[in-house]
């Protein structure tokens, strides 16, 4: 785990702007017409919509997706009470979580009360402002009745998530455990180490799913609580055993099946693991010391299932796989509460999640390959990009079942699209492609086949129903090695082209190849040797009809596949060269980069026919290409080198293609700032329209250009390498492609066979 020095924090929240969150505007705001519409006299008009229909007020502000995040500071992580004003960065923190990983606003407010009465009312006077509240960092047992009270007398979400957070975190994991440990919930005997607000929370939650009350003992800073010891809160009541054989945490954790930890660090010895029955499982959540550290609970018992609340460790036990989605859900159906039923919901969504397959970003971001459901894995990662769809959805789906939502859901699938979407998981340019190619499935052959980025990619793209994969390579290692990532192969064909069964087809592509080459040097024993590499054999499996397409480059030079490319399948009639391009998916719109991949250093003719192959491509992704030819100089201003050959190459084809709309030379700023542009330059062709493609003076810059954009904003997505100009679906991906790069780039490809099969 890394070291966080006192210097470092300190400097993290003075640096640059103090604090960690801001308020950005959602609306244009430049010129007079745009405040006139925000503020004085235009802002009029909702503010009177609101009056005649208050639930409107869900279409004309941001209350639909505010939630406020209160504290009176008096329980600020293991500070204690250091007041409300000291607690401020623990809020913004809380509310820089809810942003990213939720999508959810948040306005922080310290109230400087600690009277349960005032401070509910000073709550209760804000709230119109919020969608939803969530309470933090309040002591026990204050903290109950504020929120109850809250619940009562407000009309819309409210949950403490000191409570609540940990209480659906862990019971989830407990669920996920016991199935691994072979255990029911109502026979389990519980341990719980602390009674405070999230301890008393969380074993509320597990009666709820099914834990006896006389299976559990709970302890607080006196020992074992007990029916018998005077002056107990109404909270320690629920939990007070009218056993009298064990009073300190030794005696009380002798043949536990749980234990959960909610108390202060290294309170629990090895021998006390020891004591407990079989396959025990182990929640240490005090922060950042745990109960009983991950390596001597492991060296006691080594069948404990473990959990802490470290990241650094498997299991983490943490709130923000909660709060921000349960939010979300709650906010996007307008919900008036959240209930029992939303909590609940949430539990079992979370716990389900691990154990499906976990997606390769997960598996990157923690340095694993084969993270799957068991010992080490039975609650989902806090980077697990499906949280956000799959438990919003169930609180959503579990506010309406139980009467609370305003606005219900109906297209789920269209609920779950635009979560991504929010969080930049996924765009309108990927949904499309992946939905189409869904339609029109098609033989795709990964060169790559032992790889394991390709095999993953293989295997997701047929789960995502989108081709037909076909691995090349052999088939002994390909196995082996999906067995060690735990990948299922079952659908997926693996060819060995150099197993002596294939010797047939080696030797039909050979003199189909040798036939097609041979005035270029080409003889049958030298197209025979060249199907041995999986680029030719592959690639010839296109050419042949035997694949639809052809996916390479993970660790192949581009050198050599162009080369290939070149030779067995051709660049297209009418062209005499190809290229690819990115498609760059950002919060400012969509681009189109060529060529960031074959051609180094282009001639007049080579732009020329990259930016033929750039406008068809745009068409072929259902856009208008609007393509600025990109220098470092504006229309003749420099009248050499690179300007002029993009002079040039814009004069040339504004001749022979007049219904383009294509322009320059200019500079990148000039072409994507259109009212400088159209102001400066009235005559262009391009004048009222919004750049959406750029054609570079060589592969440096446009290379360079689609990383610099990537690197600068990491919520922008990138697809391609994308092939223009070849006669078959030869596609290309990169060294540093990740799993989805990959089957981005075969849903492309996937969607190029199905078009060239309907020409």
């Amino acid at each position: 785990m890394v070291k966080i020095t006192k210097e470092a924090a300190l400097e993290y929240h003075e640096a640059g702007r103090p604090g960690k969150i801001e308020v950005v505007p959602t609306k244009p705001y430049r010129t007079q017409t745009d405040l006139s519409l925000a503020y004085s006299p235009g802002v009029a008009y909702p503010c009177l919509e609101i009056q005649d229909n208050p639930d409107s007020v869900y279409k004309y502000t941001d209350k639909g997706n505010l939630v406020a995040v209160i504290s009176n500071g008096t329980a600020v992580l293991g500070l204690g009470d250091i007041g409300a004003m000291s607690g401020k960065p623990v809020m913004e923190g809380k509310g820089l979580l809810f942003k990213i990983y939720g999508g959810v606003d948040v306005f922080d407010i310290e109230v400087d009360e600690k009277d349960p009465e005032k401070f509910c009312e000073a709550v209760e006077k804000i709230a119109p402002t919020f969608g939803g509240i969530n309470l933090e960092d309040i002591k026990a047992p204050e903290c109950f009745y504020i929120e109850e009270r809250l619940k009562k007398t407000l009309d819309i979400p409210v949950m403490h998530d000191d409570q609540h957070g940990t209480a659906i975190i862990s019971s989830a994991g407990l669920l996920n455990a016991l199935e691994v440990a072979g255990k029911k919930i109502e026979d389990v005997k519980i341990v719980v180490s602390g009674a405070g607000a999230a301890a008393i929370m969380c074993t509320k939650l597990y009666v709820a799913l099914g834990a006896k009350l006389e299976n559990i003992l709970m302890l607080d800073s006196k020992g074992v609580i007990t029916s018998d010891r005077p002056n107990l809160t109404e909270q320690k009541k629920f939990f007070a055993t009218e056993r009298r054989d064990a009073h300190t945490l030794e005696e009380a954790m002798k043949d536990a099946d749980v234990f959960l930890g909610l108390s202060k660090g290294n309170v629990v010895s090895k021998e006390m693991i020891r004591s407990m029955a079989k396959n025990p499982i182990v929640f240490a959540c005090a922060n950042p010391i745990p109960e009983i550290s991950y390596e001597d609970a492991m060296d006691a018992r080594p069948d404990v299932l473990m959990s802490t609340g470290r990241s650094d460790y498997p299991n983490q036990i943490n709130n923000v796989i909660g709060f921000p989605y349960i939010f979300r859900g709650a906010l996007d159906v307008n919900a008036s509460a959240i209930n029992e039923e939303m909590k609940i919901a949430a539990v079992h969504a979370i716990a389900d999640l691990a154990k499906q397959p976990v997606p390769d970003v997960v598996n990157q971001v923690y340095k694993v390959n084969n993270l799957t459901f068991g010992p080490d894995y039975f609650i989902p990662k806090p980077v697990d990009p499906r949280l956000i769809t799959e438990v919003s959805a169930a609180v959503a789906k579990a506010a309406m079942d139980s009467g609370v939502a305003r606005t219900p859901i109906t297209d789920w699938d269209a609920y779950k699209n635009n979560l991504r979407r929010k969080m930049g998981q996924e765009t309108n340019v990927t949904q499309s492609l992946y939905e189409t190619a869904r339609k029109h499935p098609q033989r795709v052959v990964f060169a790559e086949g032992l790889h394991p980025t390709m095999i993953k990619a293989a295997v997701q793209a047929k789960q995502e129903g989108i081709c037909q994969p076909i691995l090349l390579g052999n088939d002994e290692m390909i196995e082996k090695k999906a067995a060690e990532l735990d990948l299922d192969l079952t659908g997926i064909e693996i060819v060995n082209l150099r197993h002596d069964r294939e010797m047939a087809r080696r030797e039909r592509y050979a003199r189909i190849l040798a036939e097609k080459c041979c005035r270029e040097g080409y003889n049958f024993e030298e197209a025979n040797d060249k199907m041995f590499e999986r680029n030719y054999f592959g690639m010839m499996m296109v050419e042949t009809g035997e694949a639809d397409a052809f996916i390479t480059g993970v660790y192949t030079k581009f050198s050599n596949t162009i080369k290939v490319a070149k030779e067995v399948v051709g660049i297209r009639d009418n062209y005499k060269h190809f290229g690819t391009m990115h498609i760059v998916n950002s919060k400012r719109g969509t681009y189109y980069i060529a060529d960031t991949l074959i051609n180094r250093h282009p001639d007049k003719e080579t732009l020329k026919d990259i930016s033929r192959l750039t406008a068809d491509a745009i068409r072929f992704f259902n856009d208008e290409p609007k393509m600025a030819m990109i220098s470092y100089s504006n229309f003749g201003v420099d009248k050499d080198g690179s300007p002029r050959l993009m002079h040039d190459v814009v004069a040339e084809m504004q001749a022979e293609y007049p219904d383009l709309k294509i322009d320059g030379e200019m500079s990148i700023d000039l072409a994507l700032d259109h009212e400088r542009r159209d102001k400066k330059y009235p005559f262009l062709r391009l004048h009222g329209e919004v750049v959406n493609s750029m054609i570079f003076t060589n592969l440096s810059a446009a290379n360079s250009a689609y990383k610099l954009i990537k690197g600068f904003s990491p919520e922008t997505e990138v697809i391609g390498p994308i092939q223009m100009g070849l006669k078959k679906p030869i596609h290309f991906t990169d060294f540093d492609s990740t799993v989805r790069d990959v089957v981005n780039i075969v849903a492309v490809a996937v969607i190029d066979a199905y078009v060239n099969k309907i020409k």
